[in-house]
């Protein structure tokens, strides 16, 4: 009898364990959900059964009350299937597959009678899942002092991975084992504008990991609404990542009224790193599509009145003769100009006239509003109106010069991180631009917050962002933002959200340089949640030819920055670069007027994170495609097979290359330009050097 009772207590186990338990469509990814004997949730990720996260603690701590910690009890499981393709307004693909299983676990706090669901869903490429809590009596406005989530991760991986921080994104990558980030935290920090780093352990999301065993891993959120981003803390003595959320001024991290949920938590693993690149779990777990009418939104490739300031060579700002501005009481008619302002009427008349002549859509102005003089860095709250040129900007006359040539000019709007202040002018700003035919504005949010004592990361300003791109989409206007939070899959939600920076970019090139692998890092980090706005493109990369009295270079061969249209994914390009550095280089400038920015399908044919990058892209309005890959500073030897071409076509590729002697120290605008016939049974060889890369077009002969 005692036999036959082990027996049945072990069958129920499994049964319940089973229940507790969802596979991934292909059968490679499992879950499984359970509670401790004191009531607390946990769950474990495997992937083609290897442990992925190890018993990890699920909850939340809340504030004044009872936290939703422990003390659960199981009342209802759920299983579903869910598969359906979806088409993006612009993309990496023109059809995404949506294809997850679904555990809905439903649970009751016996102490406090209140109700909470955790629902995962599995994907073949990972897992997304999140808290959600319905309507109830004894739950409806609360306050998040921490979310206790833990990642349990299974030794000590290697990670690629940037200082927590609440306040920028803008740092170098460091490439350690998760036991070393402790002791390279401190050397890891370098000087931005507003950073508010927050422990010697903690990191940001997107954390890309690889295991001993060869397994990739990635950890993120996604659709990150009306909540505060999250970071990861490490416990460095059992490898155990803790959530850990941006605070508010008051010290709390979440301000929520139920029913609600929070933003989903994202683990994807596989054996190959190809597939994080080629992941859509994060778009597929945000919303489908806001809008009924896109067709406002339009991919863009443009040029701007930008890296001439960015490298010193000009000027924001129209005049030097005031210590400081304060616009309702300053004429600057009465001023004299500083001799270095950028956005005046005959330089962005040459720069729409290059636009003009080279096929690319906008124009970006920056500086061409009154208050730039002491925008940076006192934490005014009446820095900008966004209306008001200064005086050598005619604005009417300009935009009517650009429509002339087929051209539009794009709006910057530079918040200095005054969120009130451009609240307050928003609307107005938005009605000047359709009033004078802009369609896409760039927003920035430089410095210290305003109000005082918030952070970039936190629930105020992530609400604010999405309400300057939902209320931009009342006047069709797409949104570029800058120094916002990272993204997390919301342009699918709101596609008008066509860009953001939100990492260290193509600028600090100029202010000292990014690491030789840095490009090699952000595909599998940054822009897992969306793409960015990296502004690629600068062909003279010794600055001091610009500037100088700059004496940076960017870590880069002309032929990677090629490369970069590729392998950075936006459908927001910028040629970064001053419209005389191309004239020297037209041969290789025609890669950048000839590569699209939507794409039909993408296949990455070669990747590991901090090596190197090679993906094919197939326009999304004809047959051809085109192929870019960057490498890190030891370089790149690839054997490509072009099998992806229809197999009943012939095709010409046009290779710009690394010359033999490129380096992107010593030798960085060496290289070359070949053409070949080639079909689907072509295998190309090619070499990226140190710090360098390749592009390829190849065009359907027809």
């Amino acid at each position: 009898m005692k036999k036959i009772s082990i027996i049945l207590c072990c069958l129920l186990g499994w049964q319940s364990q089973a229940q507790n338990t969802q596979i991934s469509p292909d059968g490679n990814v499992k879950v499984t959900f359970e509670l401790n004997p004191s009531g607390k949730p946990f769950y474990k990720i495997w992937y083609k059964n290897q442990e992925v996260i190890k018993q990890s603690y699920m909850g939340l701590e809340l504030k004044n009350t009872t936290d939703l910690i422990a003390d659960f009890k199981v009342i209802k499981e759920k299983k579903s299937t869910f598969d359906e393709t979806w088409q993006p307004v612009w993309g990496e693909e023109s059809h995404i597959r949506n294809h997850y299983n679904e555990l809905l676990v439903s649970l009751h706090q016996k102490t406090s009678d209140r109700f909470m669901n955790i629902r995962f869903r599995v994907y073949n490429d990972g897992v997304g899942f999140r808290y959600e809590f319905p309507e109830q009596k004894h739950l409806t406005y609360f306050t998040v002092v921490e979310e206790w989530t833990e990642f349990a991760m299974t030794g000590d991986h290697t990670a690629w991975w940037i200082v927590g921080d609440y306040d920028t994104q803008e740092y170098d990558y460091t490439e350690s084992k998760l036991s070393q980030i402790r002791l390279l935290n401190q050397g890891a920090i370098n000087h931005n504008a507003s950073q508010t780093p927050f422990s010697r352990t903690g990191v940001q999301t997107s954390l890309m990991m690889k295991t001993d065993s060869g397994l990739y891993i990635n950890l993120h959120e996604a659709a990150l609404v009306d909540y505060s981003c999250m970071h990861l803390n490490l416990n460095d003595s059992n490898f155990v990542f803790q959530s850990h959320l941006t605070p508010d001024a008051t010290g709390d991290k979440a301000h929520l009224q139920a029913p609600c949920h929070t933003p989903w938590r994202t683990i994807m693993v596989s054996d190959d790193a190809r597939n994080i690149l080629a992941s859509r779990l994060i778009l597929n777990l945000n919303d489908p599509c806001a809008y009924e009418d896109t067709s406002w939104i339009k991919p863009v490739k443009y040029i701007g009145v930008w890296w001439e300031m960015i490298s010193g060579k000009s000027s924001w700002a129209y005049t030097n003769e005031l210590p400081s501005i304060q616009l309702d009481k300053v004429d600057y008619t009465k001023l004299k100009t500083n001799g270095k302002h950028a956005a005046n009427n005959q330089n962005v008349r040459k720069y729409i006239d290059f636009a003009a002549q080279h096929g690319f859509d906008q124009v970006l102005v920056e500086g061409w509003n009154v208050g730039w003089e002491d925008w940076f860095g006192h934490k005014k709250d009446y820095v900008f109106d966004f209306v008001t040129p200064y005086p050598d900007f005619d604005l009417k006359a300009l935009n009517e010069y650009a429509h002339s040539k087929g051209v539009k000019l794009m709006m910057h709007h530079e918040t200095s991180s005054s969120v009130r202040n451009y609240e307050r002018h928003m609307h107005k700003a938005y009605q000047l631009m359709n009033d004078y035919g802009y369609n896409a504005v760039k927003s920035g949010y430089v410095g210290d917050i305003v109000p005082r004592g918030e952070h970039h990361y936190g629930q105020w300003l992530v609400n604010h962002y999405l309400y300057a791109v939902t209320e931009a989409a009342k006047y069709k206007i797409m949104v570029n933002a800058h120094e916002a939070v990272r993204p997390t899959g919301l342009c699918r939600t709101y596609p008008n959200l066509i860009g953001n920076e939100s990492a260290r970019g193509t600028e600090f090139e100029s202010f000292g340089g990014n690491k030789p692998f840095h490009t090699t890092v952000l595909p599998f980090t940054r822009l897992q949640g969306g793409p960015m706005d990296y502004t690629p493109g600068i062909f003279e990369t010794q600055i001091w030819n610009v500037n100088p009295d700059n004496g940076s270079y960017a870590r880069s061969t002309l032929a990677k920055q090629l490369a970069l249209y590729l392998t950075m994914y936006s459908p927001l390009q910028m040629a970064a670069d001053l419209p005389e550095n191309y004239s020297k280089y037209l041969d290789a400038f025609q890669f950048i007027k000839d590569v699209p920015v939507d794409w039909q399908k993408s296949i990455y044919l070669e990747a590991e994170p901090g090596r190197y990058i090679t993906v094919a892209r197939k326009d999304k309005h004809s047959n051809d495609w085109y192929i870019g890959c960057t490498a890190n500073e030891n370089g790149h030897t690839s054997k490509l097979k072009l099998n992806f071409l229809d197999k009943n076509k012939k095709y010409e590729a046009t290779i710009y290359a690394d010359a033999k002697n490129a380096h992107y120290k010593n030798n960085p605008k060496a290289y070359t330009i070949t053409k070949r016939k080639v079909d689907a049974n072509t295998t190309l060889t090619l070499v990226a050097k140190e710090g360098g890369g390749y592009a390829v077009s190849i065009k359907e002969i027809k």
